[in-house]
């Protein structure tokens, strides 16, 4: 059985098709936004700061718990970006809820994920250019659409979980 975008088997003749869930941060400060230059096994590439939704754990938590263990910064949710679909090859789908906000602060010396190289400031201009290296091209578009002042409120996202 696996996950993650991937088919489930359910029995011999059905399966249930699920995508992968994930979140990225969109944080811009004085005209520039915060990107994560990581290795891939496409090679070095950059994205926002992203990663994928843990069990028990609220869209807005896992957006803040991957800003800081990818780029240690302390990231604030103030809106939802956009909702996501990117199938980045047969068989792999994800679902990316991007969330737009601001940084509150940051851990210098931080140990990052594996495989993170470093953070970087770079303008919407910058970006565009080197679009053969983005991890997808949700990376751009993100940036795209919080240029063109896209925001949904935070409580369009609800989480209902059993009472314990």
């Amino acid at each position: 059985m696996r996950a993650g975008g991937k088919m489930l088997p359910m029995s011999t003749t059905e399966s249930i098709w699920k995508p992968e869930v994930t979140v990225a941060a969109v944080i811009e400060r004085d005209g520039r936004f915060l990107l994560i230059e990581e290795e891939t096994e496409r090679g070095t590439l950059f994205n926002q700061p992203a990663g994928h939704l843990e069990a028990d754990e609220t869209l807005t938590e896992a957006v803040v718990r991957e800003t800081l263990e990818e780029s240690a910064h302390h990231f604030v949710p103030e809106a939802l970006l956009g909702v996501y679909h990117h199938t980045s090859r047969p068989g792999t789908s994800y679902m990316r809820f991007a969330f737009s906000g601001s940084v509150s602060g940051a851990e210098p010396g931080r140990a990052l994920d594996s495989g993170i190289l470093r953070h970087v400031w770079m303008s919407a201009g910058e970006i565009r250019a080197c679009r053969e290296r983005h991890r997808s091209p949700l990376v751009m578009q993100c940036v795209d659409d919080f240029l063109a002042g896209t925001r949904y409120p935070l409580d369009i996202v609800r989480r209902y979980a059993p009472q314990s």
